[in-house]
């Protein structure tokens, strides 16, 4: 990684409309940050770009939207001193060279007019400080003041100015640093790490939905638990997920001693990786077993128990949703369904698997069923390999069978044969308790399998038990 000009990788046409751009205002213009990261990288083409010009990063844009073949909206955001557009499929931030001071309460920096220098200063690591020029005299040069270009040959995190400062300034960099090694498969720096450890207290001071943004990435990223570990080992997770820290102990009672469910829930969610890119299906993963910390006893002749941990994980998992403020609608009652069902397919794969059972499983799960089996078949972490062939092969029975009683069954997003309305101008009801009764008999006798899911044979059992129940048919 010698190469220090990059002329012919900005090829995209609009590189040469902002150089002109540029021009045309008389001012510097650069393209700094991940697209010059990820092309030294060989990552692929990002479709975001941030320039950043020494002067009006605002009339820049507005100068390249009038330059452009097709003129383009440009989103401003005068708060910021910032602008957008998009151009094809590529949005563009425009900022104006800046310097940055902060206050200890606040992320939020005071901003004031800068050069180059004073905004690859602010940036956060070296690898992300990395510009290469605009300009008619040194179109592609590239300008890296802090040896990034040396970080990404030696996949290193570091920062360009002290540590204690950018981290304190804006903590959220500690979360950004670890889901850079997570995602890159890089090393934090020693000075580094050992500053964010010293600063985690300020991370207290970022919103919830900031954090998330970056635990949902280090959770996208091919192997998460890298991310998460260095999360705990800075102290960082004790902070934002206790009740995942929690479960990082092992206690021996006469003799009797239970798995480390932190490190065996950070392997699930490695597992639960190679399967599926549905976050919210590895956020499962990663609190699945949460209720276990609060749930753990010890019985002399059964040893330790986690007895309903599920049902508690299910609640804690809402309390985890509202205290990060992440999502409260579909996505969370999605993930509270995994962490609360996540036992039922292993009981399943271990027992005889009788229809009923699996009725009855996939009529919980609905549509999230084969979710619910990709998340208990990630669940398998035993380093037995009899055992692992055994419980996989068992798996692959329970999904044989949830494809044979789905077929011949239709209990997936269930629907009762008889609706209620029926049942009220059947029998001449108003809405009564006799309704919800007739109607869970019918649901019942289905999911047992004592009848078909079929109209005339659930019509046939209903006067059976409204009769026991004294009902009588409207005349």
């Amino acid at each position: 990684m010698v190469k220090t000009h990059y002329k012919e990788a900005l090829h995209n046409k609009v590189f040469e409309i902002i150089s002109n751009a540029a021009a045309a205002l008389g001012v510097d213009s650069y393209v700094i940050g991940g697209f010059v990261r990820d092309l030294i990288l060989d990552r692929g083409t990002k479709k975001d770009i941030d320039i950043v010009a020494v002067g009006s990063g605002i009339a820049l844009a507005q100068q390249v939207s009038s330059m452009l073949p097709k003129k383009t909206k440009v989103q401003v955001f005068k708060n910021y001193g910032t602008a957008m557009l998009r151009f094809e499929d590529t949005d563009i931030e425009f900022v104006g060279a800046r310097k940055e001071s902060y206050q200890s309460d606040s992320r939020n920096p005071l901003v004031e007019d800068g050069t180059l220098e004073d905004d690859q200063n602010r940036r956060d690591f070296t690898i992300n400080a990395l510009a290469l020029s605009l300009n008619k005299n040194n179109f592609g040069a590239l300008l890296d003041p802090f040896n990034g270009l040396e970080d990404l040959d030696q996949k290193i995190i570091r920062t360009p100015l002290d540590p204690d400062i950018t981290y304190s300034d804006d903590p959220l960099r500690m979360l950004r640093a670890i889901r850079f090694a997570t995602q890159l498969g890089f090393r934090i720096e020693k000075n580094s790490l050992d500053s964010i450890s010293k600063n985690k207290e300020r991370i207290r001071i970022i919103s919830g939905e900031r954090i998330v943004e970056e635990l949902n990435k280090i959770l996208a990223a091919e192997k998460p638990s890298e991310g998460f570990i260095l999360l705990y080992k800075t102290g960082l997770l004790d902070i934002i997920l206790p009740e995942l820290t929690a479960l990082n102990q092992v206690e021996e009672i006469e003799g009797h001693t239970h798995k480390n469910n932190f490190y065996h829930t950070l392997e699930v969610v490695d597992n639960i990786s190679k399967n599926t890119e549905d976050v919210w299906l590895r956020w499962a993963a990663l609190l699945h077993d949460i209720g276990k910390a609060p749930t753990k006893r010890f019985f002399k002749k059964q040893g330790w128990t986690f007895h309903g941990h599920e049902f508690v994980g299910g609640k804690m998992t809402k309390k985890i949703f509202e205290r990060l403020h992440m999502p409260l609608n579909q996505k969370l009652k999605f993930v509270q369904k995994m962490v609360m069902m996540s036992s039922r397919p292993i009981v399943l794969s271990q027992e005889i698997v009788t229809d009923s059972a699996v009725r009855r499983l996939v009529f919980d799960a609905g549509e999230d069923v084969e979710s619910l089996m990709i998340l208990c078949e990630a669940d398998i972490t035993t380093k037995n390999p009899v055992k692992f062939k055994r419980y996989h092969q068992n798996f692959d029975l329970v999904r044989k069978k949830i494809v044979e009683v789905e077929e011949r069954d239709h209990v997936r997003n269930f629907q009762p044969p008889i609706t209620g309305e029926e049942i009220m101008e059947i029998f001449n009801l108003k809405p009564s308790r006799e309704i919800g009764v007739l109607k869970e008999a019918i649901k019942e006798a289905i999911l047992e399998g004592d009848i078909p899911n079929e109209y005339d044979a659930a019509y046939r059992f209903m006067m059976e038990k409204a009769g026991k129940m004294g009902l009588k048919v409207a005349k």
